[in-house]
C-alpha cells in the first residue's frame, strides 16, 4: 500500500500494519457490531505537524481516518464502518502550561482528566467536567463529545470550558478557532462548533481550557427514599430553596443493590431511591446550605441520611457512586449504557417507562442519572450473543428513544451519537437545523474521510 510508505517516513516506528496488532484498535467501549472491521493501521503521532503531515497523506490517497485515544465512549464514535487509519494520540499527554493568573490551562488531546485535575489541585485551581470514568477519560475525548458528568447540573459542561483549540482540517490545514482569552466574540464561534462534533469536522490537537479557583470545601450527602417519587419532589424542593448543589445524582434500587452486592460499600438495598447530594463552596457557605438541606431532606421524607465529614468519606461515597458500571457487568456478558435527556418534572415517569420497557423485552436495567438536569442513565444487562436478547434490546432502544423524544427531552446528554444514536438523530432535530448539520460536515469534509458515516 503506496501510502503506507508514506506514512512511516512520516511516524517512523509510531506505526501498526500487522493484523495482530491492529485488532485491538477496532473495539471501544461500545457494544459490538456483527462485523468488526480492522483498520488499515495505526499512527501514534507526537506532535501537531505530524497529524498535519498525515492527514494530507490520508488526503491524497481518500483513505478514512478516526481520530481516538482510550475509547471509553459508549456511543460507537471509534467504531470503524470502512477500512480506515486509526490516529492515536496516546504519545500527545502533555500538559503544556497552566496559567492561574489567567486562569486556563493548555494541553494536548490526550490528557487524562483526572491527572490534569491532580496537577491543578497543586495550585488549588480546578477544571469542572467530571466524566465518571475520570480516572481514564482524555480532555480530547471529552471536548469532542462534550461530556459532561454530575458536576454540570452546578457548573455547565464541558462546552463550557474550551476557550481555544488547534484543529488539523480535513487537507492538512492546521488552524486556531480562537485566542487564549476568557471573553471572545470576534467572527463566528467555530470553537463551540468542534466541541461535540465527535471528530467528524477535524482533528483536535492542541486545547486551551478555562479553570476556576477550587472550592475550599466539598461536603457529600448520600440520602435514602422509600418512593422514586419521594425522592424527585426533593430535586425539586432542593433547587426551589434556591441553591444549586454541584452534584445532584438519583440511583433507583437495582443500581443500589448492583453496587452493595459486587462492591459492598454499606449502602441501603431496601431503600427505593437514593440521591447523591454535593456542596461545595467556601466552608462557611457550605456549613450553612448544610443545615437548609437537612431540613429540606427531612421535610421530602428522607428515610435516612448519612453526611460525610471530610475528603476521606467523600471520596468513599463517589467510589459507589463511580463503580456502578463496573458493578453491572458482572451481571450479564454485556452492558449497555445508554444516555437520554427528559425535562427534570418528568423524571419519575422516565424511570417508570424504563423499567416497564426493560420488563417488556426482559431486560435487567439498573437506572442511575443526573437529577438536577433530567439526564438519565439507563445500565442495560444482557448477551449480545443471545440473538433474541439482541433483537429485544433493538426493539428496547425503539420505544426508549421515541419516549424521550416524545416528552421534549433529546437523545443523549453528553455521551453523543455516534454509530449507535444516528438513525435517531433526524427525528430528534428540527428539520432544518438537521439540513445545516449536513451542509457543515460537507464544508468541512468534502471526501467524507474524517470519522466517517457517524452522526449521519
Amino acid at each position: 500500500m503506496t501510502f503506507v510508505n508514506e506514512l512511516k517516513k512520516i511516524c517512523k516506528d509510531n506505526l501498526l500494519t500487522k493484523k495482530e496488532d491492529l485488532y485491538v484498535y477496532a473495539h471501544d467501549t461500545s457494544q459490538s457490531p456483527e462485523k468488526i472491521i480492522v483498520p488499515l493501521a495505526v499512527v501514534f503521532p507526537r506532535n501537531t505537524k505530524e497529524v498535519s503531515e498525515i492527514i494530507k497523506v490520508l488526503y491524497k490517497y481518500n483513505i478514512p481516518y478516526i481520530p481516538r485515544a482510550q475509547g471509553t465512549n459508549h456511543c460507537g464514535a471509534t467504531r470503524l464502518v470502512k477500512d480506515s487509519v486509526v490516529i492515536h494520540f496516546s504519545k500527545m499527554d502533555k500538559i503544556i502550561k497552566i496559567d492561574k493568573k489567567n486562569l486556563i490551562a493548555k494541553v494536548q488531546p490526550n490528557v487524562v482528566i483526572g491527572d490534569l485535575n491532580k496537577e491543578l489541585d497543586k495550585q488549588n485551581l480546578f477544571f469542572p467536567p467530571d466524566p465518571s470514568n475520570l480516572a481514564v477519560s482524555t480532555v480530547g475525548g471529552a471536548v469532542s463529545l462534550c461530556a459532561g458528568g454530575p458536576r454540570t447540573f452546578k457548573y455547565g459542561n464541558t462546552k463550557d470550558y474550551v476557550i481555544n483549540l488547534e484543529v488539523v482540517l480535513d487537507d492538512g490545514t492546521i488552524i486556531n478557532t480562537a485566542k487564549d482569552v476568557a471573553k471572545n466574540v470576534t467572527g463566528y464561534n467555530i470553537t463551540s462548533l468542534f466541541v461535540g462534533s465527535e471528530g467528524t469536522l477535524g482533528i483536535i490537537t492542541g486545547l486551551t481550557l478555562k479553570l476556576i479557583p477550587k472550592p475550599e470545601e466539598r461536603l457529600l450527602t448520600l440520602a435514602y427514599f422509600d418512593s422514586l417519587e419521594d425522592a424527585a419532589r426533593c430535586v425539586n424542593n432542593i433547587i426551589d430553596f434556591g441553591f444549586i448543589p454541584s452534584a445532584l445524582d438519583l440511583l433507583d434500587n437495582n443500581t443500589i443493590k448492583t453496587i452493595e452486592k459486587f462492591n459492598p460499600c454499606g449502602l441501603l438495598v431496601d431503600k427505593k431511591a437514593a440521591l447523591l447530594i454535593e456542596l461545595d463552596g467556601f466552608r462557611k457557605c457550605v456549613e450553612y446550605e448544610l443545615e437548609i438541606l437537612k431540613n429540606i431532606l427531612q421535610k421530602s421524607n428522607a428515610l435516612n441520611i448519612v453526611q460525610a465529614k471530610n475528603q476521606e468519606e467523600n471520596e468513599e461515597i463517589w467510589k459507589a457512586r463511580r463503580s456502578a458500571y463496573s458493578a453491572v457487568t458482572q451481571l450479564k456478558p454485556n452492558v449497555v449504557t445508554e444516555d437520554i435527556v427528559v425535562p427534570r418534572d418528568r423524571i419519575v415517569e422516565c424511570v417508570k417507562k424504563i423499567n416497564e420497557i426493560s420488563k417488556k423485552y426482559n431486560i435487567i436495567v439498573c437506572i442511575m442519572g443526573h437529577a438536577g438536569d433530567g439526564n438519565i442513565h439507563p445500565n442495560f444487562a444482557l448477551d449480545l450473543s443471545n440473538q433474541v436478547e439482541k433483537e429485544n434490546f433493538e426493539k428496547l432502544k425503539d420505544e426508549l428513544f421515541n419516549y424521550a423524544i416524545s416528552v421534549g427531552g433529546t437523545l443523549s446528554g453528553e455521551h453523543g451519537i455516534g454509530l449507535h444514536k444516528k438513525k435517531y438523530l433526524k427525528d430528534a432535530l428540527d428539520c432544518g437545523a438537521f439540513l445545516v448539520m449536513k451542509k457543515i460536515k460537507n464544508l468541512f469534509d468534502s471526501k467524507n474521510i474524517i470519522n466517517p458515516d457517524k452522526m449521519f
